[in-house]
């Protein structure tokens, strides 16, 4: 399954276009080095609602999680 990108990004863009591709390249090893050395990652999959991301701790938790300019904030914990 191709992933896109959630817009708004202009289809033109070619940083959007290396971006893309980087997440269609993309096998993992960078996410799981992260989680392995501790520290959590951020990602967001075709089901997660605008305006937030997923956010996974190393012991596998995780919560949908959105940015301002006040930092982050928890939205809500998920399964």
């Amino acid at each position: 399954m191709a992933t896109r990108l959630k817009h708004p990004v202009d289809p033109d863009d070619e940083l959007a276009d290396l971006i893309e591709q980087a997440v269609l390249d993309d096998d993992g090893t960078a996410a799981r080095s992260h989680l392995d050395a501790g520290f959590p990652i951020y990602y967001s999959e075709a089901e997660t609602p605008a305006g937030v991301v997923v956010k996974q701790y190393p012991d596998g938790r995780r919560e949908l999680v959105r940015f301002d300019v006040n930092g982050e904030h928890v939205v809500q914990d998920i399964a």
